[in-house]
């Protein structure tokens, strides 16, 4: 049977080798491995641990008498998160970089144990802890008798020491730092890198037959499981309140008006973001190919994307439609019983004083992270900056 060691990696790419000694020390023999990791863990990966000429993996077969033959693992078994686009992500910072993570997660799990001939060494020892419960879920969900997950615990002074990676045959003195921040050096004889399994249930037998003939997406997956409604941002006008995650924030009429125009503006985005070709992981028949690229196609992608983003002369000319809403927020009340000033006239005095209002009363009701995501926000350098809305517009509802 052959044993695949399947990792999650961050910036600390010891974890490979410490892994790899570890099952080599209880005896258990790794055939290959694949790491799934960000842009910045890969091009630690690159070069810490697979760097040709003194890479602490090549190090550590050599030390140890390995034959590199042996263990499948090169440039092309580190797997990087990629988002819609095809675009490696830097860091899993927010909800859609977890999305990524897990949908490669999914797909790597699924690709590894479609094979009755292997075993898949779960490793949840590295990167963020958001990155091991999303591997830990794809072992759960597709993970099979002979399968294990692993966590590797290190002695905490070598653990935390960048120089370390495994413990060398011949002990020798590494410079270690204590609590009040004072070098000392101390033998990798006292170095201890422990295997620890830990018991998971799994949910293959459960699944429908149709989720195991290909890989699907986590939605589709977790249709039947627990999980929390989808984030969305409702903004009711008539009700004068903006929703996020379950809490209602009370917006006075002006404010409530100019956001739900930036809203209305990323809805109404024309723009498609063509994707890039996909790195498939298991060949697609044809149909399966033919639904990928319309589903592809269908889909806008708004990460990164500023195309519904307006410069001031733009969203003055737009002011009818934001004294409509105006109205319809202010229940209704006719144009000659307002102010001609204000929202009724943006200039870019009051336009700024509104877009920084709109972030405090975010801030207020949803907390500052939160405020972060959904406020008003600028691209570009003046004379050219444009404004509009960074959240995703599938998560986007308006009420009339």
């Amino acid at each position: 049977m052959k044993n695949i060691l399947l990792a999650v990696v961050g910036l600390n790419p010891q974890v490979v080798t410490e892994t790899l000694y570890a099952l080599h020390q209880e005896g258990r023999r790794v055939d290959a491995i694949h790491l799934i990791t960000t842009r910045e863990g890969k091009e630690a990966v690159l070069a810490s641990i697979l760097s040709p000429r003194d890479g602490h993996y090549t190090c550590y077969l050599a030390e140890y008498g390995i034959d590199p033959a042996t263990i499948a693992f090169g440039f092309e078994n580190v797997h990087t998160v990629m988002d819609d686009l095809g675009n490696e992500i830097g860091d899993i910072e927010s909800e859609e970089d977890n999305e990524w993570l897990l949908r490669r997660c999914l797909e790597l799990t699924f690709h590894f144990t479609t094979d009755p001939d292997t075993a898949v060494f779960f490793s949840i020892a590295g990167g963020r802890k958001t990155m091991s419960a999303c591997l830990m879920l794809a072992a759960e969900l597709y993970g099979r008798p002979q399968d294990r997950v692993y966590h590797v615990l290190v002695s905490p002074e070598f653990e935390s020491n960048r120089e370390f990676f495994y413990p060398p045959r011949k002990s020798v003195a590494v410079e270690l730092w204590d609590r009040n921040n004072q070098p000392y050096l101390k033998e990798t004889r006292y170095a201890y890198v422990n295997l620890v399994p830990i018991p998971f249930v799994s949910i293959r037998n459960q699944l429908a037959g149709d989720l195991l003939r290909e890989p699907k997406d986590p939605a589709t997956l977790m249709m039947n499981l627990i999980r929390e409604e989808p984030v969305r941002l409702t903004i009711d006008l008539p009700a004068g309140k903006v929703i996020y995650r379950g809490r209602e924030l009370d917006m006075m009429p002006a404010r409530l008006a100019l956001y739900t125009f930036f809203a209305l503006r990323k809805k109404d985005c024309p723009q498609l973001a063509a994707p890039k070709e996909p790195a498939m992981l298991i060949p697609l028949s044809k149909t399966e190919e033919e639904n990928s690229v319309v589903s592809a196609a269908a889909r806008i992608v708004c990460r990164s994307c500023t195309e519904c983003y307006l410069d001031f002369p733009a969203i003055t000319g737009r002011q009818r439609e934001i004294s409509e809403l105006y109205r319809k927020a202010a229940s209704g009340r006719a144009f000659s019983e307002m102010s001609d000033t204000g929202i009724l006239g943006l200039n870019a005095e009051n336009f700024n004083s509104y877009k920084g209002k709109i972030r405090k009363d975010l801030e207020r009701g949803f907390g500052a992270y939160a405020a972060a995501r959904l406020a008003i926000a600028a691209v570009g350098s003046r004379p050219d900056t444009r404004y509009g809305l960074g959240i995703d517009r599938d998560k986007i509802r308006v009420v009339f």
